[in-house]
């Protein structure tokens, strides 16, 4: 089957950096859309950005001109650089990929068991 396993959440001061990674592994054909998610405490889960198969991008408002997404394709790997971190982005991240599992015809979404992000001084 697919497995995505997210690492490189931690706690980080105010105005600190993150860089968040998602490698995607088993029986994969191809990775159509990747993204990053996050949930706060008594909070919806959020779309944070979104990356397509050809590169292009979009982010949640709040996180625009801080955040970038990015991705390799050799390693079916997502990454999230985290800049000017702040208290509100504080969540557990969630990685998210749209793709077609070896043999089969139609798209599956996975999802990673999710990383802690905490910013606070």
């Amino acid at each position: 089957q697919v497995q995505l396993v997210e690492s490189g959440g931690g706690l980080v001061q105010p105005g600190g950096s993150l860089r968040l990674s998602c490698a995607a592994s088993g029986s994969i054909f191809s990775i159509n859309n990747m993204g990053w998610y996050r949930q706060a405490p008594g909070k919806e889960r959020e779309l944070v950005a979104h990356i397509t198969s050809g590169n292009s991008r979009n982010y949640a408002d709040s996180v625009k001109g801080r955040f970038t997404i990015s991705r390799d394709n050799a390693k079916n790997t997502v990454y999230l650089q985290m800049n000017n971190l702040k208290p509100e982005d504080t969540a557990v991240y969630y990685c998210n990929a749209d793709l077609f599992v070896t043999g089969n015809y139609y798209r599956t979404e996975y999802w990673g068991q999710g990383t802690q992000v905490t910013v606070s001084s």
